[in-house]
């Protein structure tokens, strides 16, 4: 049973919405080639990069929403399964949810890559999905941590279960 159906929905509703967008970053519209054209010239107004300069920062600007969009999609699959996943006791944190953000991001990550590679303007690689692994594990770990500070209780009440 559902202790509060309202959060239910409007947590498994931003997961999926955040779900919507990595799906549409997958496509052939957000490829490398495509987003240069839109920041290159920015880049070179604002900060005077010629293309060799703009070509690494495009491809740290491109990592880090890498970074910082499958480390959210892990977070929100905490929050979704949170609401899902009912432990005794009402714990701020579970290695159960956790675990299942996750599994389910990298399997996000997996298919994406998977996807891409299908795409002429695409390339799927086994590193982006060990970038975005590696960003979904840093944010559960990010969270039990805030999630531990932010609790005035003693270490047992985040539940392991």
């Amino acid at each position: 049973m559902i202790r509060d159906p309202r959060a239910f929905w409007r947590a498994w509703t931003s997961a999926l919405l955040w779900l919507g967008v990595i799906a549409v970053e997958s496509t052939s519209l957000l490829s490398s080639q495509h987003t240069s054209r839109i920041l290159y010239p920015a880049f070179h107004f604002l900060f005077g990069l010629d293309w060799e300069q703009f070509k690494l920062w495009h491809l740290l600007l491109r990592k880090t929403g890498h970074v910082l969009g499958y480390g959210l999609l892990s977070i929100l699959l905490f929050r979704a399964w949170r609401v899902t996943i009912l432990r005794a006791g009402n714990p701020r944190w579970s290695i159960a949810w956790a675990c299942v953000g996750f599994l389910m991001t990298v399997l996000v990550a997996s298919l994406d890559e998977w996807h891409q590679s299908f795409l002429p303007s695409r390339t799927g690689t086994v590193h982006d999905v060990v970038l975005d692994s590696a960003a979904a594990f840093a944010a559960q770990l990010l969270l039990f941590f805030w999630m531990r500070k932010k609790t005035d209780a003693p270490p047992g009440v985040l539940s392991n279960a």
